[in-house]
């Protein structure tokens, strides 16, 4: 299976759909689901290997996923006969800039350490894998 870019419509989030986001990443399994997403990216994953991974029936993990898609945090495309579930970084972005838009008095520069790197993402990625 070949990784599907997907182009995600990069907005200035607001309170609604901030909160709509908190509020499904405030579950564990589906918290567990995304970070698992995240991690398997950019091919993403079929519903059942994520359902497998985390040990949580099928039917619960499709309404977690559901939860995810209404809030924006995962994209899913049908491949075949599975369902392919991806992490909607773009939004996990605009999330993160959320939290820092008015940072430290309108001066978001002094605000950079708060933003992962790409090189702590892979060292992240690299010591979960061990």
């Amino acid at each position: 299976m070949t990784p599907q870019h997907h182009v995600y419509n990069i907005r200035q989030m607001d309170n609604t759909q901030a909160l709509a986001s908190f509020a499904a990443l405030s579950q564990e399994t589906r918290l567990d689901a995304f970070q698992l997403l995240v991690r398997e990216e950019p091919v993403g994953l079929p519903a059942g290997d994520i359902a497998r991974r985390l040990g949580v029936p099928h039917n619960t993990m499709s309404a977690h996923l559901a939860v995810l898609h209404r809030a924006g945090l995962v994209s899913s495309q049908r491949h075949s006969r599975s369902i392919i579930y991806r992490a909607n970084l773009a939004q996990m972005q605009a999330l993160l800039q959320f939290l820092v838009r008015d940072c430290c008095a309108g001066h978001p520069e002094l605000c950079t350490s708060l933003a992962p790197t790409q090189c702590d993402a892979e060292l992240s990625l690299k010591e979960d894998h061990r």
